[in-house]
Protein backbone atom coordinates (compact mmCIF):
# COMPACT_ATOMS: atom_id res chain seq x y z
CA UNK A 1 0.00 0.00 0.00
CA UNK A 2 1.21 3.57 -0.68
CA UNK A 3 2.29 5.49 2.43
CA UNK A 4 -0.11 7.85 4.20
CA UNK A 5 0.48 11.59 3.59
CA UNK A 6 2.76 13.02 6.28
CA UNK A 7 0.65 16.10 7.01
CA UNK A 8 1.19 19.61 5.68
CA UNK A 9 1.66 19.94 1.93
CA UNK A 10 5.30 20.43 0.99
CA UNK A 11 6.09 23.46 -1.22
CA UNK A 12 7.88 21.76 -4.10
CA UNK A 13 8.03 24.96 -6.15
CA UNK A 14 9.84 26.86 -3.42
CA UNK A 15 12.19 23.91 -2.96
CA UNK A 16 12.90 23.86 -6.70
CA UNK A 17 13.47 27.62 -6.90
CA UNK A 18 15.86 27.64 -3.94
CA UNK A 19 17.84 24.71 -5.37
CA UNK A 20 18.13 26.36 -8.79
CA UNK A 21 19.36 29.63 -7.32
CA UNK A 22 21.99 27.82 -5.26
CA UNK A 23 23.09 25.82 -8.30
CA UNK A 24 23.17 28.89 -10.55
CA UNK A 25 26.27 30.18 -8.77
CA UNK A 26 28.00 26.81 -9.17
CA UNK A 27 27.05 26.01 -12.75
CA UNK A 28 30.24 27.39 -14.30
CA UNK A 29 32.35 25.43 -11.77
CA UNK A 30 30.61 22.18 -12.71
CA UNK A 31 31.04 23.01 -16.40
CA UNK A 32 34.80 23.34 -15.86
CA UNK A 33 34.80 20.18 -13.73
CA UNK A 34 33.07 18.15 -16.43
CA UNK A 35 35.58 19.39 -19.01
CA UNK A 36 38.46 18.47 -16.68
CA UNK A 37 37.10 14.91 -16.34
CA UNK A 38 36.74 14.83 -20.14
CA UNK A 39 40.33 15.89 -20.73
CA UNK A 40 41.79 13.51 -18.17
CA UNK A 41 39.84 10.56 -19.55
CA UNK A 42 40.63 11.43 -23.17
CA UNK A 43 44.34 11.72 -22.39
CA UNK A 44 44.29 8.43 -20.48
CA UNK A 45 42.58 6.57 -23.33
CA UNK A 46 44.88 8.07 -25.96
CA UNK A 47 47.93 7.10 -23.92
CA UNK A 48 46.67 3.52 -23.72
CA UNK A 49 45.87 3.37 -27.44
CA UNK A 50 42.15 2.97 -26.77
CA UNK A 51 39.95 4.31 -29.57
CA UNK A 52 36.44 5.56 -28.83
CA UNK A 53 33.70 7.05 -30.97
CA UNK A 54 33.37 10.15 -28.80
CA UNK A 55 33.64 11.61 -25.33
CA UNK A 56 31.03 14.18 -24.31
CA UNK A 57 30.97 16.44 -21.28
CA UNK A 58 28.36 18.79 -19.88
CA UNK A 59 27.12 20.42 -16.70
CA UNK A 60 23.46 19.80 -15.92
CA UNK A 61 21.43 22.80 -17.06
CA UNK A 62 19.42 24.81 -14.56
CA UNK A 63 16.03 23.65 -15.80
CA UNK A 64 16.93 19.96 -15.59
CA UNK A 65 18.46 20.45 -12.16
CA UNK A 66 15.34 22.19 -10.91
CA UNK A 67 13.11 19.46 -12.28
CA UNK A 68 15.20 16.79 -10.57
CA UNK A 69 15.35 18.74 -7.30
CA UNK A 70 11.53 18.85 -7.24
CA UNK A 71 11.03 15.11 -7.71
CA UNK A 72 8.84 13.63 -4.95
CA UNK A 73 10.17 10.86 -2.76
CA UNK A 74 9.07 7.36 -3.81
CA UNK A 75 8.62 6.60 -0.10
CA UNK A 76 6.61 9.71 0.80
CA UNK A 77 5.24 11.59 -2.24
CA UNK A 78 4.62 14.64 -0.03
CA UNK A 79 8.36 15.01 0.59
CA UNK A 80 11.15 15.71 -1.92
CA UNK A 81 13.39 12.90 -3.04
CA UNK A 82 16.38 15.20 -2.56
CA UNK A 83 16.11 17.23 0.64
CA UNK A 84 19.53 18.77 -0.02
CA UNK A 85 19.78 18.78 -3.85
CA UNK A 86 23.30 20.22 -4.10
CA UNK A 87 24.66 17.47 -1.87
CA UNK A 88 22.47 14.59 -3.04
CA UNK A 89 22.19 15.04 -6.82
CA UNK A 90 25.35 13.51 -8.28
CA UNK A 91 25.08 14.15 -12.02
CA UNK A 92 25.58 17.91 -12.10
CA UNK A 93 28.79 17.20 -14.00
CA UNK A 94 28.33 14.47 -16.57
CA UNK A 95 30.74 12.77 -18.96
CA UNK A 96 29.85 10.08 -21.47
CA UNK A 97 32.31 7.86 -23.35
CA UNK A 98 30.92 6.09 -26.42
CA UNK A 99 32.92 2.96 -27.22
CA UNK A 100 33.13 1.24 -30.58
CA UNK A 101 33.20 -2.31 -29.22
CA UNK A 102 32.19 -4.24 -26.11
CA UNK A 103 35.80 -5.04 -25.28
CA UNK A 104 36.58 -1.33 -25.27
CA UNK A 105 34.12 -0.86 -22.41
CA UNK A 106 36.31 -3.14 -20.26
CA UNK A 107 39.44 -1.25 -21.33
CA UNK A 108 37.82 2.06 -20.40
CA UNK A 109 36.89 0.58 -17.02
CA UNK A 110 40.58 -0.03 -16.24
CA UNK A 111 41.44 3.53 -17.25
CA UNK A 112 38.65 5.00 -15.12
CA UNK A 113 39.82 3.11 -12.05
CA UNK A 114 43.41 4.18 -12.63
CA UNK A 115 42.65 7.86 -13.17
CA UNK A 116 39.78 8.58 -10.77
CA UNK A 117 38.47 7.78 -7.33
CA UNK A 118 35.42 5.63 -8.07
CA UNK A 119 32.77 6.22 -5.44
CA UNK A 120 30.17 4.02 -7.05
CA UNK A 121 29.83 1.78 -10.12
CA UNK A 122 26.54 0.42 -11.42
CA UNK A 123 25.62 -1.79 -14.36
CA UNK A 124 22.31 -0.47 -15.70
CA UNK A 125 21.53 -3.83 -17.28
CA UNK A 126 21.27 -5.43 -13.84
CA UNK A 127 19.12 -2.57 -12.56
CA UNK A 128 16.74 -2.79 -15.54
CA UNK A 129 16.32 -6.53 -15.03
CA UNK A 130 15.62 -6.09 -11.32
CA UNK A 131 13.05 -3.34 -11.96
CA UNK A 132 11.49 -5.15 -14.93
CA UNK A 133 12.04 -2.13 -17.19
CA UNK A 134 12.88 -1.70 -20.82
CA UNK A 135 16.27 -0.38 -21.71
CA UNK A 136 19.78 -1.23 -22.77
CA UNK A 137 22.84 -1.69 -20.67
CA UNK A 138 25.56 0.83 -19.89
CA UNK A 139 28.01 1.32 -17.06
CA UNK A 140 27.63 4.32 -14.75
CA UNK A 141 30.32 5.59 -12.38
CA UNK A 142 30.34 8.28 -9.73
CA UNK A 143 33.88 9.63 -9.67
CA UNK A 144 35.95 12.28 -7.98
CA UNK A 145 39.48 13.44 -8.69
CA UNK A 146 42.22 11.67 -6.76
CA UNK A 147 44.07 13.61 -4.11
CA UNK A 148 47.29 13.71 -6.17
CA UNK A 149 45.35 15.81 -8.69
CA UNK A 150 43.43 18.03 -6.29
CA UNK A 151 46.73 18.89 -4.60
CA UNK A 152 47.67 20.61 -7.88
CA UNK A 153 46.70 24.26 -8.26
CA UNK A 154 44.72 23.77 -11.49
CA UNK A 155 42.50 21.07 -9.94
CA UNK A 156 42.24 22.30 -6.36
CA UNK A 157 38.86 23.97 -6.91
CA UNK A 158 37.34 20.60 -7.90
CA UNK A 159 38.14 18.92 -4.59
CA UNK A 160 35.09 17.04 -3.30
CA UNK A 161 33.02 17.44 -6.49
CA UNK A 162 31.36 14.35 -7.92
CA UNK A 163 30.79 13.60 -11.60
CA UNK A 164 28.70 10.94 -13.27
CA UNK A 165 30.61 9.05 -15.95
CA UNK A 166 28.70 6.85 -18.40
CA UNK A 167 30.35 4.26 -20.63
CA UNK A 168 28.45 2.47 -23.37
CA UNK A 169 28.86 1.21 -26.93
CA UNK A 170 27.50 3.00 -29.97
CA UNK A 171 24.57 0.59 -30.17
CA UNK A 172 23.84 0.96 -26.47
CA UNK A 173 23.90 4.72 -26.95
CA UNK A 174 21.54 4.50 -29.92
CA UNK A 175 19.05 2.52 -27.82
CA UNK A 176 19.34 4.97 -24.93
CA UNK A 177 18.66 7.93 -27.21
CA UNK A 178 15.64 6.25 -28.80
CA UNK A 179 14.38 5.20 -25.37
CA UNK A 180 13.62 8.81 -24.54
CA UNK A 181 10.74 8.62 -27.02
CA UNK A 182 9.38 5.30 -25.78
CA UNK A 183 6.25 5.85 -23.72
CA UNK A 184 6.12 2.42 -22.14
CA UNK A 185 8.90 2.11 -19.57
CA UNK A 186 7.65 -0.92 -17.67
CA UNK A 187 7.39 -4.32 -19.34
CA UNK A 188 4.19 -5.07 -17.43
CA UNK A 189 2.28 -2.15 -18.99
CA UNK A 190 3.22 -2.75 -22.61
CA UNK A 191 0.71 -4.40 -24.95
CA UNK A 192 1.90 -7.94 -25.61
CA UNK A 193 2.45 -7.43 -29.36
CA UNK A 194 4.64 -4.37 -28.75
CA UNK A 195 6.42 -6.06 -25.87
CA UNK A 196 7.47 -8.96 -28.11
CA UNK A 197 8.89 -6.53 -30.67
CA UNK A 198 10.79 -4.57 -28.01
CA UNK A 199 12.28 -7.75 -26.60
CA UNK A 200 13.28 -8.95 -30.08
CA UNK A 201 14.85 -5.60 -30.89
CA UNK A 202 16.82 -5.54 -27.64
CA UNK A 203 18.09 -9.03 -28.47
CA UNK A 204 19.13 -7.91 -31.96
CA UNK A 205 21.06 -4.96 -30.52
CA UNK A 206 22.87 -7.25 -28.12
CA UNK A 207 23.67 -9.75 -30.86
CA UNK A 208 24.92 -6.94 -33.10
CA UNK A 209 27.25 -5.67 -30.36
CA UNK A 210 28.66 -9.16 -29.90
CA UNK A 211 29.06 -9.67 -33.65
CA UNK A 212 30.90 -6.37 -34.06
CA UNK A 213 33.27 -7.50 -31.32
CA UNK A 214 33.73 -10.89 -32.99
CA UNK A 215 34.49 -9.18 -36.31
CA UNK A 216 37.07 -6.93 -34.66
CA UNK A 217 38.72 -9.93 -32.97
CA UNK A 218 38.81 -11.89 -36.23
CA UNK A 219 40.16 -8.90 -38.15
CA UNK A 220 42.99 -8.47 -35.65
CA UNK A 221 43.77 -12.19 -35.79
CA UNK A 222 43.96 -12.10 -39.59
CA UNK A 223 46.16 -8.99 -39.54
CA UNK A 224 48.61 -10.57 -37.12
CA UNK A 225 48.64 -13.82 -39.09
CA UNK A 226 49.30 -11.94 -42.36
CA UNK A 227 52.12 -9.90 -40.83
CA UNK A 228 53.75 -13.04 -39.43
CA UNK A 229 53.44 -14.85 -42.78
CA UNK A 230 55.03 -11.88 -44.57
CA UNK A 231 57.88 -11.73 -42.06
CA UNK A 232 58.52 -15.47 -42.52
CA UNK A 233 58.32 -15.23 -46.30
CA UNK A 234 55.17 -17.38 -46.60
CA UNK A 235 53.49 -15.19 -49.19
CA UNK A 236 51.15 -17.45 -51.17
CA UNK A 237 48.41 -17.50 -48.56
CA UNK A 238 48.52 -13.81 -47.70
CA UNK A 239 45.55 -11.92 -49.13
CA UNK A 240 46.21 -8.44 -50.48
CA UNK A 241 45.00 -5.90 -47.93
CA UNK A 242 46.29 -2.47 -46.99
CA UNK A 243 47.72 -3.73 -43.71
CA UNK A 244 49.45 -6.71 -45.34
CA UNK A 245 50.77 -4.50 -48.15
CA UNK A 246 52.40 -2.18 -45.63
CA UNK A 247 54.00 -5.16 -43.85
CA UNK A 248 55.26 -6.55 -47.16
CA UNK A 249 56.67 -3.25 -48.44
CA UNK A 250 58.23 -2.36 -45.08
CA UNK A 251 60.09 -5.68 -45.20
CA UNK A 252 60.93 -5.45 -48.89
CA UNK A 253 61.70 -1.75 -49.37
CA UNK A 254 62.11 -0.36 -45.89
CA UNK A 255 59.45 1.43 -43.85
CA UNK A 256 58.19 4.89 -44.76
CA UNK A 257 56.35 6.72 -42.00
CA UNK A 258 55.08 9.34 -44.44
CA UNK A 259 52.79 6.89 -46.23
CA UNK A 260 49.16 7.07 -45.14
CA UNK A 261 46.71 4.24 -44.57
CA UNK A 262 44.62 5.64 -47.42
CA UNK A 263 47.59 5.34 -49.80
CA UNK A 264 48.02 1.65 -48.92
CA UNK A 265 44.28 1.09 -49.38
CA UNK A 266 44.40 2.81 -52.78
CA UNK A 267 47.34 0.69 -53.93
CA UNK A 268 45.92 -2.57 -52.55
CA UNK A 269 42.68 -2.05 -54.48
CA UNK A 270 44.67 -1.33 -57.63
CA UNK A 271 46.68 -4.54 -57.22
CA UNK A 272 43.51 -6.60 -56.88
CA UNK A 273 42.05 -4.95 -59.97
CA UNK A 274 45.21 -5.84 -61.85
CA UNK A 275 44.54 -9.48 -61.01
CA UNK A 276 46.99 -10.12 -58.17
CA UNK A 277 45.60 -12.52 -55.59
CA UNK A 278 48.49 -12.85 -53.12
CA UNK A 279 51.93 -11.50 -52.32
CA UNK A 280 53.74 -14.42 -53.86
CA UNK A 281 52.60 -13.18 -57.28
CA UNK A 282 53.70 -9.64 -56.46
CA UNK A 283 57.06 -10.94 -55.29
CA UNK A 284 57.51 -12.85 -58.55
CA UNK A 285 56.57 -9.79 -60.58
CA UNK A 286 59.15 -7.45 -59.07
CA UNK A 287 61.87 -10.03 -58.44
CA UNK A 288 65.28 -9.00 -59.70
CA UNK A 289 64.52 -5.27 -59.79
CA UNK A 290 66.44 -2.89 -57.55
CA UNK A 291 64.04 -0.21 -56.31
CA UNK A 292 66.81 2.30 -55.56
CA UNK A 293 68.40 1.91 -58.98
CA UNK A 294 65.08 2.24 -60.83
CA UNK A 295 64.14 5.29 -58.77
CA UNK A 296 67.43 7.05 -59.49
CA UNK A 297 67.21 6.28 -63.23
CA UNK A 298 63.79 7.95 -63.49
CA UNK A 299 63.92 10.61 -60.81
CA UNK A 300 67.57 11.03 -59.89
CA UNK A 301 66.80 10.43 -56.21
CA UNK A 302 65.33 7.78 -53.93
CA UNK A 303 61.56 8.25 -54.08
CA UNK A 304 58.95 7.27 -51.48
CA UNK A 305 58.08 3.66 -50.79
CA UNK A 306 54.94 3.39 -52.93
CA UNK A 307 56.48 5.33 -55.83
CA UNK A 308 59.44 2.94 -55.90
CA UNK A 309 57.03 0.01 -55.71
CA UNK A 310 55.06 1.25 -58.72
CA UNK A 311 58.28 1.67 -60.72
CA UNK A 312 59.15 -1.95 -59.93
CA UNK A 313 55.69 -3.05 -61.07
CA UNK A 314 56.13 -1.09 -64.29
CA UNK A 315 59.49 -2.79 -64.91
CA UNK A 316 58.02 -6.19 -64.12
CA UNK A 317 54.75 -5.90 -66.08
CA UNK A 318 55.45 -3.39 -68.85
CA UNK A 319 52.32 -2.59 -70.84
CA UNK A 320 50.29 -4.79 -68.50
CA UNK A 321 50.96 -2.35 -65.67
CA UNK A 322 49.73 0.56 -67.79
CA UNK A 323 46.57 -1.28 -68.85
CA UNK A 324 45.78 -2.38 -65.30
CA UNK A 325 46.52 0.90 -63.57
CA UNK A 326 43.74 3.09 -62.21
CA UNK A 327 44.92 5.90 -64.50
CA UNK A 328 45.02 3.86 -67.71
CA UNK A 329 42.26 6.00 -69.24
CA UNK A 330 44.38 9.15 -69.01
CA UNK A 331 46.67 9.95 -71.94
CA UNK A 332 49.16 11.77 -69.74
CA UNK A 333 49.64 8.65 -67.61
CA UNK A 334 50.08 6.33 -70.59
CA UNK A 335 52.57 8.67 -72.24
CA UNK A 336 54.55 9.18 -69.06
CA UNK A 337 54.65 5.45 -68.26
CA UNK A 338 55.88 4.57 -71.75
CA UNK A 339 58.52 7.28 -71.52
CA UNK A 340 59.61 5.75 -68.23
CA UNK A 341 59.83 2.28 -69.79
CA UNK A 342 61.93 3.68 -72.61
CA UNK A 343 64.27 5.43 -70.18
CA UNK A 344 64.62 2.27 -68.09
CA UNK A 345 65.33 0.21 -71.20
CA UNK A 346 67.98 2.67 -72.35
CA UNK A 347 69.67 2.20 -68.97
CA UNK A 348 69.83 -1.56 -69.36
CA UNK A 349 66.73 -2.52 -67.40
CA UNK A 350 64.88 -5.46 -68.95
CA UNK A 351 61.14 -4.69 -69.04
CA UNK A 352 59.06 -7.77 -68.20
CA UNK A 353 55.56 -8.85 -69.13
CA UNK A 354 54.38 -10.52 -65.95
CA UNK A 355 50.68 -11.36 -65.81
CA UNK A 356 48.85 -12.11 -62.53
CA UNK A 357 46.81 -15.30 -62.30
CA UNK A 358 43.41 -13.57 -62.29
CA UNK A 359 41.82 -11.62 -65.13
CA UNK A 360 42.23 -7.91 -64.27
CA UNK A 361 39.07 -6.15 -63.14
CA UNK A 362 38.35 -2.89 -64.90
CA UNK A 363 35.57 -1.69 -62.62
CA UNK A 364 36.53 1.76 -61.44
CA UNK A 365 35.63 3.50 -58.21
CA UNK A 366 35.75 7.19 -57.43
CA UNK A 367 39.27 7.03 -56.06
CA UNK A 368 40.55 5.39 -59.27
CA UNK A 369 39.39 8.22 -61.49
CA UNK A 370 42.18 10.67 -60.97
CA UNK A 371 41.99 11.04 -57.20
CA UNK A 372 45.31 9.47 -56.44
CA UNK A 373 46.67 9.82 -52.90
CA UNK A 374 49.40 12.38 -52.54
CA UNK A 375 52.85 11.08 -53.41
CA UNK A 376 54.83 10.62 -50.23
CA UNK A 377 58.17 10.90 -51.79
Amino acid sequence: MPPEPSGATFDFEAHRSKAVEEYRGLHSLYTEFAEAIHQILESALTGRGIKVASIEARAKDLKSFGRKAAEPSPIDPNQPKYKNPLAEITDMAGVRAIALFLKTVDQIDLAVNDEFEVREKSDKRDILEQEDRLGYQSIHYLVTLKQNRTDLTEYRRFRGLIAELQVRTILQHAWAEIEHDIQYKSVETIPSSIRRRFISLAGLFEIADREFQTIQDEDERLRQSARLSVQEGRLEGVEITADALKAYLDRKLGSDGRTTTFSYEWTARMLRRMGFTNFHEIDECIRGHDDDRLSKILWGTRQGQLTRFEIMLLAGMGEGFIRGHNFSQFDWFVERSRAHMSKLGDSGVKIGSYQPSQTPSRSLTDDSQGQRPQDEG
